[in-house]
């Protein structure tokens, strides 16, 4: 899950400053913990606690209110009512990365991301979105290789992983779809050559970068064993004390450190 954060932070600075390419300071004093960092970790909370992930998706929101939530998102958050409102956005699939972490087989991890998902992304390519990365990070826990994962990702979802990166970067623009945001995300850690260069290359990608990143960063992590302590420390240096606290407690149970 830390790996999702640090993705999302490293993003933070470019994601309405685009980069094409992956020589760039990967943390800086304008990095920050955006939306991404915040709904993960309120993730990570009803996971450990059983709190409603509905209940922790608004009161995290109450605390971090200009954390860069979607449109959509802020209208739910500050609403009355609790119904999905039917997003085939990426705000779904940047938040999911506990699940992959969690559960012990993937019909459970496909189930619970869905209902995760489900509780404002129900639109069929949001829903897809969430489950494609949850089971993307299981995979790689049950030791599968990066071919493994690309296939099973392509004949499940149908989405077209045949691309590589720098064929992927020369065109592509800001999209905060989830079809197009979640088949790059996990292109760019196909084709990425340890947990630093799979941020990297996916914030080369350009578009909506700490996004990218932050979907990146979840597979990645637990497909090369873990992040490197240094770059850790950055991402609890950047984090406030509470989501410190849920970082350190979700990585303790579920992450082995």
């Amino acid at each position: 899950m830390i790996g999702a954060l640090a993705g999302d932070i490293a993003g933070s600075v470019y994601e309405w400053n685009n980069i094409k390419t992956k020589d760039f300071p990967l943390f800086s004093d304008r990095c920050r913990f955006t939306d991404d960092s915040v709904l993960t970790i309120a993730l990570a909370d009803s996971i450990l606690t059983g709190k409603s992930y509905i209940e922790n998706l608004k009161a995290y929101y109450r605390l971090y209110p200009n954390a860069g939530y979607g449109g959509g998102f802020h209208r739910w958050a500050r609403s009355a009512h609790n119904e999905p409102y039917n997003s085939w956005g990426n705000g779904a699939a940047m938040r999911i990365s506990p699940v992959g972490f969690a559960y012990e087989d993937l019909d459970t991890v496909l189930r619970r991301a869905e209902d995760f998902t489900a509780i404002t992304h129900n639109h069929p390519e949001g829903i897809k979105g969430g489950q494609s990365v949850a089971a993307a990070i299981f995979l790689a826990r049950m030791g599968k290789t990066k071919e493994q994962i690309r296939m099973y990702i392509e004949s499940a979802f149908g989405y077209d992983l045949s691309r590589h990166v720098d064929e992927i970067r020369p065109g592509y623009s800001f999209d905060v779809s989830s079809q197009g945001t979640v088949p790059q995300a996990i292109r760019a850690f196909l084709d990425s050559t340890d947990f630093e260069d799979a941020i990297r290359t996916a914030i080369s990608l350009g578009g909506d970068s700490d996004t990218l990143a932050c979907i990146t960063g979840g597979i990645a992590q637990i497909f090369y064993g873990g992040v490197p302590d240094k770059i850790q420390a950055a991402v609890y240096s950047i984090l406030d004390e509470p989501l410190a606290d849920v970082t350190r407690r979700f990585m303790a149970r579920y992450c082995g450190k």
